[in-house]
């Protein structure tokens, strides 16, 4: 009996290799630079970090079909090469011979990327999936609703403008006040040098209107 379930799973396991070829119509290569990425920090790839790649899939496909049950053994990867890449396709979880479509595929890796480049330290650059191009991530909704931030705006801009123009009332009057003081101070100035010219012209002695004749008549 033990014989016959070992017989099957390998079967079953060489079926699905076959299913998994270079430029197959359902599968993805995938390409790393590790080396790139981190530098002196790189990590050696190996069996253990594809178990990861192929764990991260399934749960990428778990978290998109929100309730198949795929395995490690639904991801199954040929054609790797030492530069780290590869091709991957995967299996349905209820028929290991039938491969899932390249939209759900494709749709599960865009939904856990993040979840899928944080588990080896990359990027969407040094992590390419070939043929599923990144998406920009979608913009982030504001818990305040939008009427009442353009509210906030427009009262801000409505006080700003408030009080610059209470400060420039305030300085127009105060320079008015200055040159009001300045101009009185001049005129007051002027007034004073005013009178004391006519005080001084009062005490000077005009000869030219004296009755007194200087020269003795003879």
């Amino acid at each position: 009996m033990l014989e016959k379930i070992f017989v099957l799973l390998c079967l079953s396991s060489a079926s699905a290799q076959q299913l998994c070829m270079p430029e197959a119509s359902d599968g993805y290569k995938v390409r790393l630079s590790i080396n790139t990425a981190l530098g002196d920090q790189a990590y050696v790839w190996n069996e253990n970090e594809m178990f990861l790649f192929r764990a991260t899939l399934a749960f990428a496909m778990r978290s998109y079909s929100d309730g198949q049950d795929y395995n490690v053994s639904n991801i199954v990867v040929c054609d790797e090469t030492p530069r780290v890449s590869f091709w991957f396709v995967v299996t349905s979880p209820l028929n290991s011979s039938h491969l899932v479509d390249r939209s759900d595929v494709e749709e599960a890796v865009r939904k856990s990327r993040n979840r899928i480049n944080s588990a080896f330290l990359l990027t969407d650059r040094t992590l390419e999936f070939i043929g599923i191009p990144p998406i920009l991530a979608a913009p982030v909704k504001p818990d305040t609703p939008e009427w009442l931030i353009v509210f906030g705006v427009v009262m801000g801009a409505v006080g700003a403008g408030i009080v610059v123009l209470l400060v420039t009332s305030v300085v127009q009057k105060k320079r008015k006040k200055n040159k009001k003081s300045d101009d009185e101070d001049v005129e007051e100035e002027t007034r004073v040098k005013t009178v004391e010219n006519g005080a001084a012209r009062d005490g000077v002695y005009d000869m030219s209107f004296s009755d007194d004749n200087p020269v003795t008549q003879m």
